[in-house]
């Protein structure tokens, strides 16, 4: 019996079947955006942890300032005995932050606690109850953020009831059928029929969809969001746990638009794979809840800090802006050429920066999904030595998140192998 096998029989006897895997491999060992299974096969990683290893796995900068972190303080709880590496990476992330006028952070440890907070920040700071988010949404698996999420399946499934005063928007999907326009017929339905805007806290958005199909948020929707915020004393709130550190070009996607939000939520790439989560708001905002109102034992972790302050030094040092925005043209530019063969049943290709996704479809259809399809290509991908990873409403979006990082010799070998896997499904 392999390693691999062996550990899944071991996974299958002593972990929560609710836990799901992508694959059966076992991972071990793990450089930039290559990875190792247990029984010693090289992987080239485009999941790259589900968007959190942006500057690669185990980058040198980053692991030293984990090690000298090492050497002080490991855990102390921010709010029994604070420590430097936080005040110095919310001074950081203060000053980077697209927020209008000052800004203040929080450090929790996960997405969906950090979303949790920028609800309960937004709630504080209003005194109003509603949350508006939109159909596709993925804002983590609390009860709080799964009523937030807008995908019943595989996250809502015999877990309800969720919590009240939260409503949902179709998100704009043109490909789909869905324009901006619909989207804030929605919003105008939701204030006739559910909510009056006057009890409505803050309205949540991804600005670029995640789990949904990585599809980006207009910029009219962003603008009429705002426009909607100032007119009824409404927060905007930016879950940027996915789409944020490089994911797509800038640190943030929200400075992609002319508009900005009152809270940003941060998580995944923050930390180089260290467990950490901010969210960042205007200072009025945020300084809403009294004293001993937010906090967590493990939330800033001084070692998951220091890591944070490594990747921006990364980020800073070593171009990742710009490679982020040349690697979401490669692979633009490589998906587009093969969708020019209609057998290959490519649909919409998208991106922002490298935050990347493409639609595979019935082949002689207009933009009918496959997600049979989307499940054969990430197997036969694994099978071949590429890690990848599906999403979108409809299953059938094939999505990118290798590290920026990702040396140019093995990015041609990762899409010959994607190339290859594709055309064997097809075939």
């Amino acid at each position: 019996m392999s390693k691999n096998a062996e550990l899944q029989q071991r996974r299958v006897d002593a972990v929560a079947r609710g836990v799901g895997n992508a694959t059966q491999l076992f991972a071990v060992k793990a450089e930039n955006a290559l990875i190792w299974d247990a029984d010693g096969r090289r992987y080239i990683d485009f999941a790259g942890g589900i968007g959190v290893m942006n500057t690669g796995h185990r980058h040198p900068k980053v692991m030293a300032r984990i090690q000298k972190q090492l050497e002080g303080v490991v855990h102390s709880c921010f709010q029994v005995m604070p420590y430097e590496p936080y005040i110095e990476l919310a001074e950081e992330l203060n000053k980077r932050a697209p927020i209008a006028g000052k800004a203040k952070t929080l450090f929790v440890t996960t997405g969906a606690e950090a979303v949790e907070n920028a609800v309960k920040i937004a709630r504080a700071y209003t005194k109003r109850p509603g949350v508006i988010a939109f159909g596709g949404g993925y804002h983590g698996r609390t009860l709080l953020t799964l009523g937030l999420t807008g995908k019943v399946a595989p996250y809502k499934i015999g877990f309800g009831p969720f919590p009240a005063d939260i409503f949902h928007a179709r998100f704009p999907h043109p490909y789909h059928g869905v324009t901006v326009e619909d989207t804030l017929q929605d919003i105008t339905n939701l204030f006739k029929y559910d909510i009056e805007p006057s009890r409505v806290a803050a309205f949540i958005i991804e600005p670029v969809i995640g789990e949904g199909g990585f599809v980006p948020t207009p910029p009219e929707l962003m603008r009429a969001l705002r426009a909607l915020c100032d007119e009824h004393g409404i927060l905007l709130i930016a879950d940027e746990v996915q789409s944020g550190f490089a994911r797509t070009g800038k640190l943030y996607a929200m400075e992609h638009f002319d508009v900005k939000a009152d809270l940003i939520t941060t998580a995944k790439s923050l930390a180089g794979g260290m467990p950490l989560s901010g969210v960042i708001g205007r200072a009025e905002v945020i300084d809403a809840p009294a004293a001993g109102g937010l906090g967590g034992t493990y939330g800033g972790n001084p070692v998951a800090c220091a890591a944070a302050l490594g990747v921006l030094e990364v980020i800073d040092s070593e171009n990742i802006l710009q490679r982020s925005t040349e690697l979401g043209a490669q692979l633009a530019a490589f998906v587009n050429n093969l969708a020019k063969e209609p057998a290959l049943g490519i649909g919409e290709v998208r991106h922002l920066g490298a935050m990347f996704a493409f639609e595979l479809i019935k082949p002689g259809t207009a933009n009918t999904p496959d997600a049979d399809a989307a499940k054969a290509l990430t197997a036969k991908a694994a099978e071949l030595g590429l890690i990848l990873l599906s999403c979108g409403v409809y299953a059938n979006s094939i999505r990118v998140l290798v590290p920026i990082t990702i040396e140019p010799d093995i990015l041609q070998e990762a899409l010959a192998i994607l190339e290859k896997a594709l055309r064997a499904v097809r075939g």
